[in-house]
């Protein structure tokens, strides 16, 4: 039986899990959280540092192949794993690139993937000395940022006190028409296929997805040149495995590519419900090595997060979930996470239903209905 160990014990790793554990494997987590989602569901659960070196190398050296639910781990160790025959997704190097968003854009430019016009500081002081910026800019630290953490919005010189410290890239605002994404999977063949385009909103409050629309109601041809950019990034990183890769779409109709996450993600969590194959049931093939699923849709398909509201800090409880499940073609996803504090996010619900405008009828009632607590 293979033996799959993943890096991170999180929300991702849970639904992997969910899928996972009806084939025949043995699946091993690694996670520094002793409350892990994954930690009393995986076959073997590791409390550890996925970013530290010996400890990677500790848990892998003995599994078959070995994947990641979340990008900031220690890619020297999967180097070396791959280096002694393991199976490693997505591939080290394709990490390595993901990781740094100074390297991702270079890699975009070297590549001809469109992308915003862009340009990097080791040191975030020599901004305020740079006579030839074009205010506002995004500024977004070269690692470790995730969910709307490690962007800061610069309007003018009066925002340089406002400015992360640390290496960083400083992009030109897209004129933005929406949000969308396109998730790929490959296999270690080389073959890529594509889910249907999503379409999401932000909460603006906490910089997070809201709401995502699978697939999008955008026309065929630009939805078409969405999921071929995404195509061409993948090709490029020339590596199996999941990935998110998120687009802006402007108002001219141009497409640039904002950032590609190299596992799976919150933008491809309907699949579950609304695909063939999800996500998380790819991310298990690519790892074991076998075909790749059907990225075909049953249905169309809503996905809305489920953050801790304001104010609330504690053990988590969700409000009005009898109201919730009264909706058609509902379906909760709870995430296992013993606190909840403002802005976690804390579980998804995903809606189904042909009916678009009915489906967004839903989302609004989902919206109003469901608010993620600390119990009292």
């Amino acid at each position: 039986m293979i033996k799959i160990g993943i890096l991170g014990g999180g929300q991702l790793g849970y639904m992997f899990l969910q899928n996972a554990l009806q084939y025949p494997c043995e699946i091993s987590i690694l996670d520094p959280a002793a409350d892990a989602p994954c930690a009393p569901h995986a076959h073997h659960f590791v409390q550890g540092d996925f970013k530290d070196y010996e400890t990677v190398v500790s848990f892998g050296k003995d599994l078959d192949a070995i994947g990641i639910e979340i990008e900031h781990v220690n890619v020297e160790a999967l180097r070396y794993l791959k280096s002694i025959g393991k199976h490693v997704v997505p591939d080290p190097e394709a990490l390595a690139i993901i990781q740094d968003k100074g390297v991702q854009k270079e890699f975009y430019v070297n590549n001809n993937i469109p992308t915003a016009p862009y340009f990097g500081l080791d040191n975030w002081e020599e901004l305020k000395s740079k006579q030839d910026i074009n205010y506002p800019i995004f500024q977004k630290s070269r690692k470790d940022g995730y969910d709307g953490k490690g962007v800061q919005f610069l309007k003018s010189e009066n925002d340089l006190d406002k400015m992360l410290q640390s290496p960083s890239i400083f992009e030109t605002p897209a004129d933005l028409n929406r949000e969308i994404a396109v998730v790929a999977v490959a296999d270690h063949l080389g073959n890529i296929v594509t889910y249907p385009t999503v379409e999401f909103v932000i909460n603006e409050e906490y910089n997070l997805l809201d709401y995502l629309l699978m697939p999008s109601i955008l026309p065929k041809d630009v939805t078409n040149q969405a999921e071929q950019i995404a195509r061409d990034v993948v090709k490029a990183l020339k590596s199996p495995g999941v990935f998110a890769v998120e687009l802006f779409l402007n108002k001219d109709q141009s497409i640039w590519v904002n950032e590609t996450a190299s596992r799976v993600h919150n933008s491809g969590h309907s699949t579950i419900e609304a695909a063939y194959s999800s996500q998380f049931d790819q991310m298990l093939r690519t790892l074991m090595q076998l075909p790749l699923g059907s990225t075909k849709l049953f249905t169309t398909s809503a996905m809305v997060n489920l953050i801790g509201a304001e104010g609330q800090t504690g053990q988590a409880e969700i409000e009005n979930i009898k109201e919730l499940l009264t909706i058609p073609g509902t379906f909760l996803h709870w995430y296992a996470k013993t606190i909840t504090k403002p802005g976690r996010k804390m579980g998804h619900v995903t809606l189904v239903n042909d009916d678009l405008e009915q489906l967004k009828q839903n989302i609004k009632q989902v919206n109003a209905t469901v608010k993620v607590v600390a119990k009292k």
